[in-house]
């Protein structure tokens, strides 16, 4: 490996810096979409979100659904809106694998 002098840098590696940036924004996604499947999947174990990790699920997603919440329609007793987060997460999670 060839040392740099004082006050040398290393060269800038665009495809690097490009793949970096891919991978990071791909477990981005990834680990937002996990987080918004373990919040549906809590709240069909625990409703009432006694649990501490229930509570961490929705602190943590909340920001994601509750502007798509606003958009739909009431449901009732049903929300769509994780289900429409994650269907774009999806689609966003391929679109940056195809890049």
């Amino acid at each position: 490996m060839r040392r740099l002098g004082p006050g040398a840098h290393p060269r800038y590696n665009p495809a690097v810096v490009e793949t970096f940036f891919r991978n990071f924004l791909s477990l981005l996604l990834v680990a937002l979409w996990l987080l918004i499947l373990g919040r549906v999947l809590m709240s069909w174990f625990d409703p009432g979100r006694g649990n501490q990790l229930s509570r961490f699920l929705v602190q943590a997603t909340e920001p994601f659904l509750a502007p798509v919440r606003r958009f739909l329609p009431q449901t009732g007793m049903f929300d769509f809106s994780a289900l429409i987060v994650l269907l774009v997460l999806g689609a966003l999670m391929r679109a940056v694998q195809a890049m």
